[in-house]
């Protein structure tokens, strides 16, 4: 058996984010997309120490997400540009791709995918 394994399957993780991020925001950490699940750590919730920065981020499934655009069909890519989602690839990252239609501004579900997947 190995004896190296860290996570078996490190969908939920603790990861940096950016200062304000709140539950239920779409971030992207490198490569990584993801959804928080909590708000970003503070000193005080540390008992005064170094703030962590860290939120818990499901790194899997689809949540109910602000896009900003128009999104024609179910599969099409919703990309994130300083932490907000998109139907226009121009300056952001494919975050993840639509399971439902808009005609404008609004929410829709939004399957994560990662870099590469």
């Amino acid at each position: 058996m190995a004896r190296n394994e860290h996570l078996r399957h490190a969908n939920h993780v603790s990861l940096p984010v950016p200062a304000g991020t709140a539950p239920g925001d779409p971030v992207r950490v490198g490569i990584l997309n993801g959804v928080t699940q909590t708000s970003r750590a503070t000193a005080s919730e540390w008992g005064g120490g170094n703030e962590s920065g860290e939120a818990s981020v499901w790194l899997d499934g689809s949540h109910h997400l602000e896009v900003t655009g128009a999104i024609d069909a179910v599969g099409q890519a919703v990309y994130i540009a300083d932490g907000a989602l998109t139907a226009t690839a121009e300056g952001g990252a494919l975050f993840g791709a639509a399971l439902a239609t808009q005609a404008g501004d609004g929410t829709i579900p939004v399957k994560i995918i990662q870099a590469g997947a």
